[in-house]
């Protein structure tokens, strides 16, 4: 077994020992265990604060899995302190062999969906090729533009037991973990600063700086040489590397989107932007091979773009990785890429794969069958959402179906040391390394990658299985390259040149991030209210209790048909308390429990957008809400349990409505989130209205009170009015008064600011503000001169009903206009 610390003679390798001398000095008073623990405790930290996770999901599938809706386990990502250090004269070696691996990739790509040489003289099994789900049939004849398949690969690589470098896997149609590898390195490099300067660290900014030149360069093949437009195509929130497709974005300055952001006319590529159509030509995918396109691949997929092949086929956009390799990254291939290699190079692999027998090929199966022991039976197809699996040696199972098998050759792994419980320990390693095409028939390698290390000796190196990762450290014996990807001076053309646009996605949800945060405040203000009337106030009049019944049903507290508070007290109260912690809405109620679970839902999807404090709030509040709530099976909360809980949650939730307000930028996406928020505040406090005028609960000073209460207005009121309980006063407050946020006119007079600013022309807007009064609620006060209480009580009851339904059509006029663009004539080309 080959340590990566130590020679056989137990001293430190070269490098390992020039890391050591350049450790920072442990602080006054701390052994150097306790100053790497202290620092271990600092990545981690650090990994909370940024929000880097991992999703875990119980089938392996992962997010290729239409109409998968949730993670079984968020985890935050794992990172180890130490580095992987490979020295510069390991690294010329590898480099050498990963550049002439990605070479051959590229040749057998454009051979395979040409001229198909390779079948025709026998060096790769038609059967191996045509029956794996990666062969696309539709891809056959097409040449991608620029005639480049492959942007990006990726190779898994480890040490043996006597020191030479074997590939394990190859990685072809969306090589993963470089956002990973990005971050990490961020991380572990400002832990060990003067480590990282000495020991010649080789920076990997450059490498990015060149997968983007070489994607726009193609790009604008097809843009016409003018500025292309690249995103970056994700799965969406659930996919298990989610966290890497918004940093990678963000870091190459990508728009991140998803299958639902674009769409394809007349054979081209387009972003649905809430100010329409936009052109796309390049695409940074993320999303595997057989989900991109339901028309042509999967049906079932609702994660790609119906028409992306033909966009393809046609031209008219560029894919980074072109769709059609996944089969490439069988494991009987390996078996056959010395004899390819050869017949298209005239060279040999210079990094050697690991013996490999295709049981397909009857004299390999004879060849290897007795001989198993101490090998790994793989399948040669992809299995439950992965490339390959592993399977115990079972022959009868070859004997049925040899084409499905592969025998691989086992590898013992280096060790590479991690710092665990206050000592070093030697763990399986195994490192992910990334070519990059180079646009001039090159390939460029990333120098560094993400090793992965077992957390156990007898674990797996998977990150889905426990697994964890190191930053890795490629030593160089010349000065590094000091390349940055950070922005360089911007000059006047580029300032106007830029324009940032939201996706018709991510305003819509930025407009139910709005929508749910309103509604939940509500909801906590109507639940404290009706747990006051519980516990302090159960003789308040019969309207009032009436009142408060209603709303608690359209507020979907409690379902409807459960009796009211009048006809009994403790059946509402206990369809209440079941209520508040229902998650899915399994009880036919969709109260704060469920709002919350659909506002984390819209925060997670907007993590490429929101300052990370506001969707960890959310989460957050979500998570201490129903650990709050938590009670034996079969029992309810305790209304001591309750209150408490409302409390914090009302706090966190004004915490979390401070960074929509005061933390995020003024364009069209949060003018969006503020139209719902908005929007949904006139339908509650209108609603509000309405149950307390039908009941006749405003006839009493409980009802009065109450209503102040849910529009958060009492104290004004009381302020202003004293112990007046009048209903013009009340209308004052609560309809008239435009100062007030929280009172018909204030909203209204919000709303109409704020859908003026909204992207389109006057002409296009003047429908949505055509459902607003023109100015003011649309009463005034004069208007109620020598009116009595009934009377004015009807025209607030109308005018509540009024502004209600126009909030309803409004919010349906606003997703038909920004987030489903049917109108062909806001497209851009």
């Amino acid at each position: 077994m080959w340590d990566e610390l130590r020679t056989p003679q137990g001293n430190l390798r070269p490098a390992w020992a020039r890391f050591a001398h350049h450790l920072p000095l442990p602080v006054t008073g701390r052994g150097v265990e306790d100053d790497l623990s202290m620092r271990q405790s600092q990545v981690a930290m650090r990994i909370r604060l940024d929000g880097v996770t991992h999703n875990v999901f119980s089938d392996g599938a992962g997010a290729a899995v239409a109409g998968n809706t949730a993670a079984e386990q968020v985890r935050p990502w794992s990172l180890e302190l130490l580095p992987m250090l490979i020295d510069a004269a390991d690294w010329s070696r590898i480099e050498a062999g990963v550049a002439q691996r990605a070479q051959l990739l590229e040749h057998m790509l454009r051979d395979l969906y040409g001229q198909q040489r390779l079948l025709h003289e026998g060096l790769l099994p038609p059967s191996l090729m045509l029956r794996h789900s990666g062969w696309l049939r539709p891809m056959q004849g097409c040449r991608p533009v620029g005639g480049q398949y492959l942007y990006m690969v990726a190779f898994d690589i480890a040490r043996g037991p006597q020191g030479a470098w074997w590939v394990v896997a190859q990685r072809t149609q969306v090589p993963s973990g470089l956002g990973y590898v990005l971050h990490n390195r961020i991380l572990i490099s400002s832990q060990f600063g003067e480590a990282f300067k000495a020991l010649r660290v080789q920076r990997v900014a450059s490498s990015c700086r060149l997968l983007l030149d070489t994607l726009e360069a193609r790009a604008a093949e097809v843009s016409g040489n003018h500025s292309p437009r690249l995103v970056l195509l994700t799965p969406g929130p659930y996919s298990e590397t989610y966290f890497e497709h918004a940093y990678l974005a963000r870091y190459l300055g990508l728009t991140l989107v998803e299958g639902g952001d674009l769409t394809v006319r007349d054979s081209r590529l387009f972003l649905k932007t809430v100010e329409g159509l936009e052109p796309v030509h390049g695409v940074l995918r993320r999303l595997d091979d057989d989900w991109c396109d339901p028309l042509e691949l999967r049906s079932d997929s609702t994660l790609g773009v119906p028409g992306l092949l033909q966009a393809v086929r046609a031209g008219n956009v560029v894919l980074a990785n072109a769709p059609g390799s996944g089969f490439l990254e069988s494991p009987a291939v390996q078996g056959f890429m010395p004899g390819i290699a050869q017949c298209l190079t005239g060279s040999n692999l210079s990094l050697p794969s690991l013996p490999t027998w295709w049981c397909g090929e009857p004299a390999a199966w004879m060849d290897v069958r007795g001989q198993l022991p101490g090998k790994l039976l793989r399948s040669t197809f992809p299995r439950g959402g992965r490339t390959s699996q592993i399977h115990p040696m079972q022959q009868a199972d070859v004997h049925d179906d040899p084409d499905a098998w592969t025998v691989q050759g086992r590898l013992r792994f280096s060790r590479a040391p991690i710092w665990s419980d206050g000592a070093l320990a030697p763990r399986p390693a195994m490192v992910r390394v990334y070519a990059i095409a180079d646009g001039r028939s090159g390939w460029h390698v990333l120098p560094g990658g993400m090793t992965r290390v077992a957390a156990r000796e007898d674990a797996s190196l998977s990150m889905q299985r426990g697994g964890t990762s190191l930053d890795t450290w490629v030593l160089s014996e010349r000065p590094v390259d000091n390349f940055t990807m950070l922005p360089q001076r911007l000059q006047v053309d580029d300032i106007a040149r830029h324009r940032s646009l939201v996706s018709s996605r991510t305003g819509e949800n930025l407009f139910w991030l709005g929508r749910y945060t309103e509604r939940t405040e509500q909801m906590v203000r109507l639940m404290r209210t009706l747990m006051a009337v519980l516990a302090v106030d159960r003789d308040a009049p019969d309207p009032v209790q009436r009142a408060l019944s209603t709303l608690a049903v359209k507020f979907s507290l409690v379902p409807d048909g459960v009796p009211t508070l009048v006809q009994s007290t403790a059946l509402f109260e206990r369809a209440l308390l079941a209520g508040l912690s229902d998650v899915d809405g399994r009880h036919g109620v969709y109260g704060i429990a469920f709002n919350l679970a659909s506002l984390d839902r819209a925060a997670q999807a907007l993590r490429d957008r929101l300052p990370p404090e506001q969707w960890q709030l959310v989460s957050a509040a979500k998570a201490a809400f129903l650990r709050a709530l938590r009670c034996p099976p079969g029992e309810l909360p305790l209304p001591a349990q309750v209150l408490p809980a409302l409390d914090t949650l009302a706090h966190q939730l004004a915490a979390i409505t401070g960074t929509q307000t005061d933390r995020m930028f003024r364009d069209h996406g949060w003018r969006l989130l503020t139209v719902g928020r908005l929007l949904e505040r006139l339908q509650g406090l209108t609603q509000q209205m309405l149950c307390f005028i039908h009941h006749r609960a405003l006839q009493h000073v409980s009802g009065v009170e109450r209503l102040l209460e849910l529009s958060d207005s009492l104290i004004s009121f009381r302020a202003r009015y004293q112990r007046h309980e009048d209903l013009l006063a009340l209308t004052d407050m609560l309809v008239l008064d435009s100062a007030n946020p929280r009172s018909f006119a204030g909203v209204l007079r919000r709303l109409r600011t704020e859908i003026g600013k909204l992207p389109g022309t006057p002409e296009a807007l003047q429908p949505l503000l055509a459902q607003l009064p023109e100015q003011g609620a649309g009463l005034s006060l004069e208007q109620l001169r020598d009116h009595d209480e009934p009377a004015i009580a009807q025209a607030l009851h109308d005018l509540s009903q009024q502004l209600f339904d126009s909030a309803t059509d409004l919010a349906d006029i606003v997703g038909r206009r920004f987030f489903v663009l049917a109108d062909d004539g806001l497209q851009r080309v």
